[in-house]
């Protein structure tokens, strides 16, 4: 039984894990290659991941660039980036796709620290559905007589430290991008 209790403890972990991924498409107010990793552009009439057209950089805090391999993908590359609804608009030069990323106000801040609490808190949500779950599987052992009460009881608290364990991972996070969002 102690061996199911991994399986539940990689669901947590996969849950935090998820919940980096999502706050690594959330722009601070510089420059971040992960902010375009989900767009695709046509290319050759299939559409290709922006990584996968072209060499991407960060020649400076806030700007990011993209050269493509191939020269006629400019056109479909800027369009991708303006459907892409970044909030950002490309800019062209006939070589390179720029992004400049503007100063973030103080009210857009506040705005993506809300909105990333609000992802700490579905992910404290996931996991504690993990939780329930796992208690269930242990209570339907208990009630076949495959675990006994007292192991019940031990198995309750160690899903309930795992839980906490997790919980706290996601509230450091939530933290750590929070002041991210907010340092100038």
């Amino acid at each position: 039984m102690k061996s199911q209790l991994n399986v539940y403890e990689e669901k947590m972990e996969k849950s935090i894990d998820a919940l980096l991924e999502e706050f690594s498409t959330i722009r601070a107010g510089r420059a971040n290659p992960n902010i375009i990793k989900n767009v695709t552009v046509e290319y050759y009439g299939v559409p290709t991941p922006i990584a996968q057209v072209g060499n991407i950089t960060v020649p400076e805090a806030r700007i990011l660039q993209i050269q493509p391999w191939d020269a006629n993908v400019l056109k479909d590359l800027e369009k991708a980036l303006n459907e892409a609804d970044l909030g950002i608009n490309p800019s062209n030069d006939g070589k390179v796709v720029r992004l400049i990323f503007p100063e973030l106000t103080e009210e857009r801040r506040k705005e993506l620290t809300k909105e990333v609490k609000k992802r700490g808190e579905e992910a404290k949500i996931t996991i504690r559905n993990i939780r329930r779950e796992a208690l269930d599987f242990y209570k339907k052992a208990e009630a076949n007589k495959e675990i006994s009460e007292d192991i019940l009881k031990d198995l309750e608290v160690d899903v309930q430290d795992l839980t906490d364990k997790y919980v706290a991972k996601v509230d450091e996070n939530v933290e750590i991008k929070s002041e991210d969002i907010l340092s100038v």
